[in-house]
């Protein structure tokens, strides 16, 4: 158990490219909402889930984006902004073979640090990470600018770990697999089947 963090899912993507809302869509049995709140759930106290509307298939704590502003950035800034643990572990609805071994194995890097991201074949990787809530303040700083709103531009305002896979313990890199489109989901498919 990570006592002193929240688990945070981001389910509230337009989801363009795939068509549909990806929270809802199956992966075996399960959606893939459910799928990330049976990983993190074990691991945190508190496991909130990021939405633009509320969701009434989620009986978990849910936080809406504020409206002037979309995207993770919204999402994360709503969650950081409700919740009452110094951290907060994000991660995106969409990433079903993420585990609690990476996200254990991550959550020991926050000593000293605003963020914690893993770094994967070159890539940050910041739907997979720990923030620290006082990061909050720089996060509204972009949103309310007039500059980029994005993940890597609040990344460059921290004080960022990059944790790289080679640090990873029994890295598993299906993990930042994230599904963005309907051939995402047969991959993913299959992908479960070899498991």
């Amino acid at each position: 158990m990570i006592s002193d963090c929240t688990a945070l899912i981001l389910a509230g993507g337009e989801s363009r490219r795939m068509g549909q809302d990806k929270a809802n869509l199956l992966l075996g049995e399960q959606t893939l909402l459910q799928r990330v709140t049976d990983i993190v759930q074990p691991l945190f106290t508190d496991v909130i889930v990021s939405v633009r509307e509320p969701r009434l298939d989620c009986d978990l704590l849910q936080v809406c984006d504020d409206p002037s502003h979309a995207g993770p950035l919204a999402g994360l800034a709503a969650g950081l902004a409700l919740t009452e643990s110094p951290w907060v572990f994000a991660v995106a609805c969409d990433m079903p073979f993420i585990t609690r071994q990476l996200i254990e194995c991550l959550a020991g890097f926050r000593e000293g640090v605003d963020a914690v991201v893993p770094v994967v074949q070159g890539y940050p990787q910041p739907l997979a990470a720990f923030y620290a809530t006082r990061s909050l303040g720089a996060l509204r700083e972009i949103l309310n600018g007039n500059g980029r709103h994005s993940l890597r531009e609040l990344l460059d305002r921290l004080q960022v770990r990059y944790v790289d896979e080679s640090e990873i313990q029994a890295a598993d890199l299906r993990s930042f697999f994230d599904l963005d489109t309907p051939e995402d989901v047969a991959l993913a498919i299959n992908m479960k089947k070899a498991k």
